[in-house]
Parts: C-alpha cells; sequence; structure tokens
C-alpha cells in the first residue's frame, strides 16, 4: 500500500469540493490513485455525495442539502456560467435567488415551532386559570355557607 503525504491528500480532497467537483473516477486517471483510496479519502473527509440531478426528483422538491449544495457550487461562478449549470441541471436561476433568500431569512421551522411551543404553553396557563377560578369560587361558597351556618345557630341560640 503507498502512503500519500497529507498535502497531496488535502489537494485532491479539495478537488472533490465545489467549485471544482472533481469526479472519483477522473481523480484517479489524473493523479494514479486507486479509486478505492479516494472513496475512503472522501468518506473520511464527510463529503456527502447527495445526487443533485433534475432526472429524480424535480428542483421544487429537493432537500434543504441539495439545494445548499446546489447554492455553494454556484457562488463562485460568473452569470453566464451560473445559467448554463442551471441549464444542465433544469434550474431558473431565480430559484437560486429563492434559496438563497430563504437561506438568508431566519428559519421559519423555528419560528412556527417556537409559536406551536407558545400556544401550548398558553392552552396550560388557561387551564391552570380555569382551574384555579374554580377553586376560588368554590372556597368563597364554602365561606358564605360558614357564614351563613353560624348566623343561623346565633338566631338559635338568642331566642332559647
Amino acid at each position: 500500500m503507498k502512503i500519500y503525504s497529507p498535502e497531496r491528500k488535502a489537494a485532491v480532497i479539495a478537488r472533490m469540493l465545489p467549485p471544482h467537483n472533481q469526479p472519483v473516477s477522473q481523480l484517479s486517471r489524473q493523479e494514479a490513485i486507486p479509486i478505492k483510496t479516494l472513496y475512503h479519502w472522501r468518506s473520511e473527509a464527510g463529503i456527502s455525495t447527495l445526487p443533485v440531478s433534475a432526472e429524480k426528483t424535480p428542483p421544487g422538491e429537493w432537500s434543504q442539502e441539495a439545494r445548499f449544495a446546489v447554492l455553494v457550487e454556484t457562488a463562485p461562478l460568473s452569470a453566464h456560467a451560473v445559467a448554463e449549470y442551471c441549464r444542465r441541471k433544469g434550474l431558473y436561476p431565480e430559484q437560486l435567488q429563492q434559496w438563497k433568500d430563504e437561506l438568508m431569512q431566519p428559519g421559519q421551522r423555528e419560528e412556527k415551532a417556537e409559536i406551536k411551543r407558545l400556544r401550548k404553553e398558553n392552552q396550560q396557563l388557561n387551564r391552570e386559570i380555569a382551574r384555579k377560578d374554580k377553586a376560588l369560587a368554590e372556597a368563597a361558597a364554602l365561606l358564605l355557607l360558614e357564614k351563613k351556618l353560624k348566623a343561623l345557630f346565633d338566631e338559635k341560640n338568642e331566642a332559647e
């Protein structure tokens, strides 16, 4: 087994990442490194192999990770290169801008989750208030009955 320098390994891994995105088979031929070694390096580096293709799913249904990968790939490109990239992937440049805007906005999922949590907490507090109101009304009724009972016994004692 041949040992490669860390610098060479880092350089080859960098060519697997955007903006280069060179396929492993092509890198293997160019660098004379076995394909299995390159796949191992790629998995060690944590490089995902998300398929970003228009053939499988329409762009509107791509995952957040796939959209982000497209944005990273197109970030350093010129407008002409972005247009060409979009044609290859079956995208519109407007979709890229929309995805970028969505990414820049505060997380709508987090906001929705926070609203849901606050509503649940509000309902719980309202239930607790209603329970305490009932207990207070019951206590007031008992005090009133106690007063009436004392007043009734006081009248009987005075009459005797």
